[in-house]
C-alpha cells in the first residue's frame, strides 16, 4: 500500500469512526499510516490513510477527510485529521495490547492480562501497577516497561490533543511532535513562532495563525523577531 498520488478535488467532507482492525502500514518518521478500519455503519472493513505518530490495532479512531478512489487499490478514505484514543471493550483492549504498542506485552501475555482485568486494564496499570505482578510472567522489570510505555502513549494522546484543539491538522502535527517530542506542548505554549524555524513545511503564516488560536498579541517579540 502506498501513497495515492491522485486525490479527487471538490470532494465533501466527511466524518468516519470505527475500530482499527489492523495497520497495514506505518511510517515512523512522517506518521503516514494505512489502516483497515471496522467504521460505524460500514458493513466491511475500510482503508483509510492519514497521519498518526503511533497506531494500533484496537484502537477507537475518529476522522475528517474525503473519499476517493485509488486506482491499484480501490476505494479508501483520506483522513486529514485522525485522532486515535485507546479501546474500551475487552477484545478491543487485547488487540491493543497485543499491537505492538505497549513494550513488553506480547500476544499471549496481552491474552493473560485482559484476562486478569477484563475492562479495567488501563485504570490498573495507570493507577495500580503493582497488581500488574499478579500476572503469570510479570515481574518488576516487565511491569515497568509496560507503565513506562503506557505512560508514553498517554502523552503522545495528549500532545495531539492540544495540537488539534489548536487547529493543527494531524499531518503537521505529527511533524511538530517528531520535532520537539515531549516538549511541544511547552514550546508552542511560550513560543509558537518557533515552528516557523524548526519544522519542515510550516512557514510564517501558519505558525501566526496557531499562535492567534493560542491568545498571542500580534505585538509579541516573538512575532516581530521573525515577522
Amino acid at each position: 500500500m502506498v501513497r495515492p498520488k491522485q486525490v479527487d478535488s471538490g470532494q465533501p467532507i466527511e466524518a468516519l469512526a470505527g475500530t482499527v482492525e489492523r495497520v497495514t502500514f506505518h511510517n515512523a518518521e512522517n506518521g503516514f499510516c494505512v489502516l483497515r478500519v471496522q467504521a460505524r455503519g460500514k458493513r466491511d472493513l475500510v482503508t483509510v490513510v492519514g497521519h498518526a505518530p503511533a497506531i494500533g490495532a484496537g484502537e477507537w479512531v475518529t476522522a475528517t477527510g474525503i473519499w476517493f478512489s485509488d486506482r491499484t487499490h480501490g476505494l479508501q478514505f483520506k483522513a486529514n485529521v485522525l485522532k486515535a484514543t485507546p479501546p474500551t471493550g475487552v477484545e478491543g483492549i487485547e488487540k491493543y495490547l497485543a499491537s505492538g504498542q505497549m513494550r513488553g506485552i506480547g500476544p499471549a501475555m496481552a491474552k493473560r492480562i485482559v484476562a486478569a482485568f477484563g475492562e479495567d486494564t488501563f485504570e490498573i496499570i495507570e493507577a495500580n501497577p503493582e497488581r500488574l505482578k499478579e500476572v503469570s510472567g510479570i515481574g518488576p522489570w516487565r511491569a515497568s516497561k509496560i507503565v513506562a510505555g503506557w505512560a508514553e502513549q498517554k502523552a503522545v494522546r495528549e500532545i495531539m490533543i492540544f495540537l488539534h484543539a489548536h487547529g493543527v491538522g494531524t499531518a503537521r502535527a505529527v511533524r511538530i511532535f517528531k520535532t520537539y517530542g515531549h516538549e511541544a506542548i511547552k514550546i508552542m505554549t511560550e513560543n509558537p513562532y518557533r515552528l516557523a524555524q524548526d519544522v519542515r513545511g510550516i512557514g510564517f503564516r501558519t505558525a501566526d495563525a496557531i499562535a492567534a488560536k493560542l491568545g498571542v498579541e500580534k505585538t509579541s517579540p516573538h512575532r516581530l523577531s521573525v515577522w
